[in-house]
């Protein structure tokens, strides 16, 4: 039997598109190898660009069946490979065309816009609740707020804002936030982006991989026009991933707000969220203890305050001491957030606790670490100045 070609062999693997992408793998240097045995076996390295690429199954069941359909060929030995940092940054480079990178306005030196990264260690925490509240807390203010929902995988934002069905408008390439209704009688502006929104069916799965949440977060920043923006919220997902370290090299000048609840438990994670923002240069500002306590409704009758510690206490405390430790600059716990019906009832409604019951413990907790906020001036303690020594005089 004739060996295969090497030249039908490479047609193959061109017809073999990565299923994200949407573009051959040839075309997007994974092929890394490709050898021909004596025996017809074809032994192809396949280098994917992250480790653990949770559609690389895909890849593998296409390679082998194209490649298997080569006239010659008695077996396909596929091995994957993950690609270096310099092969990733030359793929971003080939998918913008050779362009540059659009600039996102809040990351350059004369911008004005406070950008919050709300961030948490682990999921379940509020952390959605508290920056949806937080946002519309500042608009109630007479402020101009936006909200990035930059947990990419777990976009409850619009939902939680009643705006989970809207989709935005674009104008030429670029794209309007989806401005969100507060009530008639506060003045302030609330605007919102997600990639929830950009889906074509809400119920639509999103199984991106490093390089896309990149690109995803990129969009949302530079490609939407936000106008002239008081502050933005980021709403991150949990965790010290791809989206924190990309927020760290494309926001530099964001200030990170921790939540937890007060467990053991969560507190523990919420200190690593802190310490993967100050390793990205990103200063701290506070520690957002979610879910702090339920007031007993009995004892409110008579009069008095009771807490009943559903999950334990101490935890923001815990949080914000260690992280102060570790900086060495105050890291102060910003609020207790308690238990409220209202609030969860809030979110599930698309109508924020602070805008439509303002008057509960919940809200003035919220409304009150929104006021310390934005009545904070932006300090240097914990941020990169960008500064390189020239050498001694």
């Amino acid at each position: 039997m004739a060996s295969p070609a090497l030249d039908a062999i490479q047609a193959a693997l061109a017809t073999v598109n990565d299923p994200e992408i949407r573009r051959p793998i040839t075309d997007l240097g994974m092929v890394d190898s490709v050898e021909v045995g004596d025996d017809g076996v074809v032994h192809v390295k396949v280098l994917l660009t992250v480790a653990g690429c949770p559609l690389k199954d895909t890849i593998t069941r296409d390679v082998n069946a194209a490649v298997g359909k080569v006239p010659g060929v008695t077996g396909v030995d596929l091995s994957l490979g993950v690609m270096t940092a310099e092969q990733r940054s030359g793929l971003q480079d080939s998918l913008r065309g050779g362009q540059a990178q659009k600039e996102i306005p809040f990351a350059q030196p004369g911008s004005l816009t406070k950008v919050y990264a709300i961030a948490s260690g682990k999921g379940g925490v509020g952390k959605s609740s508290v920056t949806v509240n937080l946002a519309a807390a500042m608009a109630k203010q007479g402020l101009k707020i936006g909200i990035v929902d930059a947990d990419i995988y777990g976009h409850s934002v619009p939902a939680m804002l009643g705006v989970g069905d809207t989709r935005p408008t674009q104008v030429e390439d670029m794209i309007m936030p989806v401005p969100t209704p507060l009530t008639r009688e506060y003045a302030g502006e609330l605007s919102v982006i997600s990639i929830g929104m950009l889906k074509p069916r809400r119920d639509q799965v999103v199984a991106w991989r490093g390089p896309m949440l990149d690109r995803a977060l990129v969009q949302m920043l530079s490609d939407v026009y936000w106008g002239d923006l008081d502050a933005l919220f980021l709403d991150l997902p949990p965790g010290t991933g791809d989206i924190a370290i990309s927020l760290g090299q494309h926001l530099p000048n964001a200030e990170v707000v921790v939540v937890t609840t007060p467990q053991e438990a969560a507190a523990e994670v919420a200190e690593r969220a802190g310490t993967m923002a100050s390793m990205m240069h990103q200063r701290v500002v506070g520690v957002v203890e979610n879910m702090s306590f339920l007031p007993c409704p009995h004892c409110a009758e008579e009069g008095r305050e009771h807490r009943l510690e559903v999950f334990g206490s101490g935890g923001g405390a815990r949080v914000a001491a260690t992280l102060s430790g570790r900086f060495g600059y105050d890291v102060p716990v910003l609020g207790e957030i308690p238990l409220d019906l209202d609030l969860r009832e809030g979110g599930d409604s698309g109508r924020p606790i602070v805008t439509t019951a303002p008057g509960s413990a919940s809200a003035a907790a919220l409304e009150k670490v929104a006021a310390t906020l934005s009545g904070r001036g932006r300090g240097l303690a914990g941020l990169q100045l960008g500064l390189t020594p020239a050498g001694r005089l």
